[in-house]
């Protein structure tokens, strides 16, 4: 066995080791032929995730770091010396996602080398005018599409738009159908709690953590769901994402970041329930993010990011910008070409990528609702 397969095995062990009972699992490995691609049979091995544009590799322990364990990824499909993140793991991997602070990650404006030790470089300073005090606001549109069989009651995703200042979004986890529970309820209600209290906090400076812990706790119907959601403020845009909904930030046609997923095991994301009995607030991600005039965010749940590379977004964006289109019709864009790709049963996916590291021959995409908020960083005073 390779180094890197054995850690990478290694790592999956700690992450499902943190997995405990409660909402049902998105889907199990055996629903897979039923998500639109193909399945032929169980692949030997790990396979690599090139063709996704993504660069990961577990390590450990880390510098210093007495037995922690550390996973570095390049946050960008370009292939050019990617913005690198740092996130640690500690306690052996599994304090993260049972009870440890939310993990922060800061993303430089710049593209980081591999030694992450070295300073950060400045760009485009000359040229971005950077956010000092809340001079930049987001002007958003939203495009959701429902999974073709659920149009008739909504689907199970929600979102909100929130004053030009913040977004949010979450995925209501299909499983709870199977009890008669409408799995999109919680995801609504849980989006609908959150702006609740983005409004009880200051407006020059909201807490996100905060947020997401009252929207939690005031969200006690049955169900559970992923949550993102994101804020900018007087330093930039921040965000917490819980599972694998998320977010990516585009400048300039390249990818400044992207936030990773959250799973337990393969398409078993991270999720809020009502009570402790599955993940809490705790468990997210916390990400800062400084921003500029003409970076555009594009959020969004699985049935984006399980279909559309991060290269195939930043296309339809830097098109769309050229083109002078709204936020709103380049989000109906960016869902399109992911509902094309959805459908498309052999045609390479994240989805059908991640299929194979898990030991599928899955081929094509995943039918599922998507919803696609597009956030243009704007200066007051434009349109």
């Amino acid at each position: 066995m390779s180094p890197a397969i054995a850690l990478q095995r290694a790592a999956a062990w700690l992450l499902r080791g943190a997995a405990g009972a409660g909402a049902p699992r998105a889907a199990s490995s055996a629903a897979l032929p039923g998500m639109g691609g193909a399945l032929l049979s169980p692949a030997r091995g790990l396979q690599g995730r090139e063709a996704a544009g993504f660069l990961g590799i577990w390590g450990g322990p880390a510098a210093g770091g007495g037995g922690s364990w550390w996973f570095r990824c390049a946050a960008s499909s370009v292939p050019r010396p990617g913005l690198l993140m740092e996130q640690l793991l500690v306690g052996g991997g599994r304090s993260f996602a049972t009870g440890a602070a939310p993990e922060e990650v800061s993303f430089s404006p710049a593209a980081r080398e591999a030694d992450v030790s070295q300073p950060e470089k400045s760009v485009g300073t000359a040229d971005k005018t950077m956010l000092g005090d809340r001079s930049l606001k987001l002007v958003s549109g939203v495009c959701y599409l429902p999974h073709p069989d659920k149009e008739e009651t909504g689907g199970e995703d929600a979102h909100f738009i929130w004053d030009e200042q913040a977004i949010g979004i979450a995925d209501g986890v299909g499983g709870w159908a199977s009890y008669g529970i409408d799995a999109g309820q919680y995801a609504r209600d849980i989006m609908s709690n959150a702006v609740t209290a983005i409004e009880e906090e200051p407006k020059d400076s909201i807490d996100l953590t905060r947020v997401l812990e009252k929207a939690h706790s005031s969200t006690t119907v049955p169900g559970s769901s992923t949550a993102c959601i994101i804020a900018i403020t007087n330093q930039g845009i921040q965000a917490i994402n819980l599972g694998d909904s998320g977010f990516i930030v585009i400048r300039d046609g390249c990818t400044l970041c992207r936030s990773p997923v959250q799973q337990h095991d393969f398409n078993f994301s991270y999720q809020l329930q009502s009570g402790n009995s599955s993940d809490l607030p705790n468990a997210a991600q916390v990400f800062k993010v400084p921003v500029a005039s003409g970076d555009v965010i594009v959020a969004g749940t699985d049935g984006l990011f399980d279909n559309l590379y991060n290269n195939d977004i930043t296309a339809v964006v830097v098109h769309a910008t050229r083109a002078g289109l709204e936020p709103q019709v380049t989000a109906q864009k960016i869902a399109a070409l992911a509902r094309q790709r959805a459908q498309d049963k052999n045609r390479p996916t994240p989805f059908s990528t991640a299929a194979q590291d898990a030991g599928y021959r899955y081929y094509g995409g995943k039918l599922d609702d998507i919803t696609v908020v597009v956030s243009y960083v704007t200066a007051f005073g434009n349109s």
